[in-house]
């Protein structure tokens, strides 16, 4: 039995889909039916279906956000109203999309080519550049940075920059810090700073920026010395001088 998961969050939809997905699909196991992006990544990590049906706008995590953090875990296909991100999503690797209302014959297709793809072994698309592109873009990222690509072990994910505690950079990599892993990209930490919500991330040392709402507490430690106190990470962080203003009382 192959294992699906369908995710919507309209009712009548999400059931319209599984019986579809059913229809075209009788061989199919369509072990959850997810009321949103929430429920849909939780299903995920609990099944590891051999694919996904995504409502692109879902509360909690959109369908984007789902397929960001499945990675090549699953074949993806998308499901929306909206052709905006569904038509370049499919040109550039996902499994397809099917635009709302969904026809059975277009569902068949989408099967279809689903299942050849698995005949063959294979491999679902990594779509975490794509993914990063249109994310940006969706959260006006031509302004902020709302999402970074990074490596994790062998892995490669995207991490939403509201969950980063500081950036620190080496002569070849900036280190992300999150409070319970890190990661590691090759992008400068200039470049990165640039593309930062200045009121939510400051940068304290040449070499760090750290997340504002992170920071526990400054201890003064000496005329040159001032170290910052983290929540959720025991690792503390130098101020330079020339940022010793930052935790000045008004």
């Amino acid at each position: 039995m192959i294992k699906v998961v369908i995710a919507d969050d309209e009712p009548l939809m999400r059931e319209r889909l599984a019986k579809m997905v059913r229809e075209a699909w009788p061989e199919v196991d369509i072990v959850a039916e997810a009321r949103n992006g929430v429920e849909a990544l939780e299903a995920f990590h609990t099944h590891r279906p051999a694919a996904l049906f995504l409502d692109i706008r879902m509360p909690g995590k959109t369908g984007l956000e789902v397929a960001a953090e499945v990675g090549d875990g699953a074949h993806v296909v998308f499901v929306t109203a909206y052709d905006e991100y569904a038509v370049q999503a499919f040109e550039d690797g996902a499994a397809d999309y099917l635009m709302k209302p969904v026809e059975l014959d277009r569902m068949q297709a989408a099967v279809a080519r689903l299942k050849k793809r698995l005949a063959a072994n294979a491999a679902p698309a990594d779509m975490s550049a794509l993914m990063e592109k249109l994310l940006n873009r969706a959260d006006g990222g031509q302004q902020k940075l709302k999402w970074i690509r990074a490596s994790l072990g062998n892995q490669t994910r995207l991490i939403n920059v509201d969950d980063v505690l500081f950036f620190q950079s080496d002569s070849k990599y900036t280190r992300i810090v999150l409070k319970d892993s890190e990661a590691l990209v090759r992008s400068p930490l200039k470049d990165i700073v640039a593309g930062l919500d200045e009121e939510a991330f400051w940068q304290v040392h040449r070499s760090t920026i750290v997340a504002v709402a992170a920071i526990d507490r400054a201890t003064r430690e000496g005329p040159e010395k001032l170290t910052l106190t983290l929540r959720n990470h025991p690792e503390k962080l130098a101020v330079s001088r020339q940022y010793f203003h930052l935790f000045r009382q008004n």
